[in-house]
């Protein structure tokens, strides 16, 4: 069998839904870790020398990048498990709401890169779109992909654990029981699914890492 490298940074959300999906479909692989702040290895300049950023999936010597892009090549590349339904229209739903993840990560993250009213507009903006997310996109469904876990669940699954420690330090809650109930009943069972449970960063190192990261943020704003 070909060999599997994926090169990651712990914090990532994004190197996340890579290491979830080659998890959930059996597949065994090798992680490099990179220091994106201060040390980036050559290794990952060669394989991504357009955006020089994680995540990277190298399989049998060629490099592919962007991680909605390589969940579509792990989902062509090994089929057991899979992550998009069997018809064309759910597939085509799927991929719809990986886009729409895609596309608001900005309004999603603002919060964390803000403060005073620009935060509050921002905290707004980001709800909105959550709460399209939530009557539109996961229903009333287990999961985005139905009763298992699919390609959609995996976009969003940064919600689940990193979502929660982003609102800790910005000082914000943007996700709540009360105001998104089947959002909110959705971060639950994602994130004690044992494929995913047993692979979530520490969450004290992450309050440390992205305290630094908003503090960084903010200062560049105010300069």
């Amino acid at each position: 069998m070909a060999q599997v490298t994926l090169f990651g940074f712990w914090p990532s959300p994004f190197v996340y839904r890579v290491i979830w999906a080659l998890k959930l479909k059996g597949v065994d692989y090798e992680y490099v870790e990179e220091d994106m702040l201060y040390n980036k290895s050559d290794r990952l300049l060669k394989y991504n020398p357009v955006h020089k950023k994680v995540p990277v999936l190298v399989h049998a010597g060629k490099p592919i990048a962007e991680s909605a892009v390589i969940l579509e090549y792990i989902e062509e590349t090994w089929p057991q498990n899979p992550l998009l339904p069997k018809d064309p229209h759910g597939r085509a739903l799927a991929r719809f709401w990986t886009k729409f993840g895609e596309d608001k990560i900005p309004a999603l993250f603002g919060f964390f890169m803000t403060e005073g009213e620009q935060q509050v507009t921002a905290t707004k903006e980001g709800q909105e779109q959550l709460r399209i997310l939530e009557e539109q996109g996961l229903g009333d469904k287990k999961f985005f992909g139905g009763d298992e876990i699919g390609m959609a669940d995996l976009e969003f699954g940064w919600l689940a654990w990193w979502l929660e420690v982003l609102s800790e330090v910005a000082g914000v809650k943007v996700i709540e029981a009360e105001s998104f109930p089947r959002l909110y009943a959705w971060i639950q069972r994602f994130k004690e699914f044992p494929t995913i449970k047993e692979t979530l960063p520490d969450r004290s190192a992450m309050l440390t890492y992205f305290k630094g990261r908003r503090a960084t943020f903010l200062a560049l704003a105010a300069s």
